[in-house]
């Protein structure tokens, strides 16, 4: 039996998980990725450098736009950025761990159950678990690949979750918010009658959670939510699993905007990124109040805001342009400062270990 996630409240600041599935999210990957790899080429021509993005970030690995680890943005962060970022820490999975010993490394890093346990080098939500229990955790490193590293990370509970996107330009210093999705988690809403299980097939994005590759139902099929209750369906919010990504410009404010940029310059050589975060309130959101951050991304981050079903084609692919541009200007900036983009064969070799391991890892849930 699956393990049973409880019924959140209702997600009153969010939109409809039933919303139609927007262009891009209906597309093949592939066919997303060849706009994109065009003007990735065209730029790389225009700046001499395939690899540019590479220097906007000197103290990340790739600049994140691949094969970096999640911690290696912890690890640098100041105290101001440490206090708004949940606490957790890396585990290296080295088959020697016991209940006792994990207990004593959880207790360091200030963790109790339930807690989330994700891999160091991840990517979409691939071997992200909630844990409950000792048990649960001991099975999680059973199955995750021998040598590599477990982030045990705090579980935050509020509803609201956001993909902040952020840039400074080295030539003006100025930080801005360039873009922000609002990610709402797959669930369904009871009738009284149906089961979660008969709820979730009727329901056309949260359906994909039956058959998508990598992932493990974590609720009971077979209870019966009463008229109105909201039942949330999985640990993390990613379109793969039936989550809804929606463009949250409007929560932008010179507030967030201060508060996110405090955060950013309190970081070694960061000026390309996404935080991704958990709120209470979209108030407070703006406000830029109570934000607790559960990742930060490169300069591989994805514009996910594009994949607002409101958003049309050509709108959703002028985001992503504008972002890969800024990018590619903020990395030559970097580069007339002497940071050297990363070679591209280096590069590949990154990325053909991270999708390596992302087939290895266990389902999220």
């Amino acid at each position: 039996m699956p393990a049973t996630i409880e019924p959140s409240a209702p997600l009153r600041h969010m939109p409809s998980a039933a919303d139609r599935r927007s262009t891009l999210e209906r597309m093949p990957k592939w066919l997303i990725c060849v706009p994109l790899v065009v003007q990735w080429l065209w730029l790389g021509l225009r700046y001499r450098s395939l690899t540019l993005p590479s220097a906007a970030n000197p103290a990340i690995t790739s600049g994140g736009l691949v094969g970096e680890g999640k911690l290696e943005y912890f690890n640098g962060m100041g105290p101001l950025a440490r206090a708004a970022t949940a606490r957790g820490g890396g585990v290296r999975n080295d088959g020697t761990h016991t209940a006792q010993s994990l207990q004593a490394q959880m207790a360091q890093l200030g963790l109790d159950f339930p807690l989330v346990a994700k891999p160091d080098l991840g990517l979409c939500g691939h071997g992200v678990r909630r844990v409950d229990t000792m048990a649960s955790l001991l099975e999680y490193l059973s199955r995750f690949p021998r040598g590599e590293v477990v982030v045990l990370q705090e579980y935050l509970p509020q509803e609201g979750e956001a993909g902040i996107f952020y840039a400074r330009d080295p030539r003006d210093g100025q930080g801005k918010i360039i873009g922000l999705a609002l990610r709402t988690f797959p669930y369904v809403v009871g009738d009284g009658a149906r089961t979660v299980g008969q709820l979730v097939q009727a329901d056309p994005r949260a359906s994909r959670l039956a058959v998508s590759a990598r992932h493990e139902c974590a609720f009971d099929p077979h209870a019966v939510p009463a008229a109105g209750e909201t039942v949330r369906l999985a640990t993390i919010g990613s379109t793969r699993v039936g989550g809804l990504y929606r463009d949250g410009v409007a929560c932008i404010t010179p507030q967030l905007v201060a508060a996110i940029d405090a955060i950013a310059r309190d970081m070694p050589q960061f000026h390309f990124g996404r935080f991704d975060v958990r709120f209470d309130t979209l108030a407070g959101l703006r406000a830029g109040e109570g934000l607790r951050i559960m990742e930060v991304n490169g300069a591989g981050s994805e514009a996910i805001e594009a994949w607002d079903p409101q958003t049309g084609l050509l709108q959703g692919l002028r985001m992503i342009f504008r972002k890969q541009a800024l990018l590619f200007a903020i990395g030559d900036a970097r580069r007339r400062e002497g940071v050297r983009p990363i070679p591209l064969v280096e590069l590949a070799r990154l990325n053909r270990r991270q999708y390596r391991l992302i087939e290895n890892y266990p389902p999220s849930n």
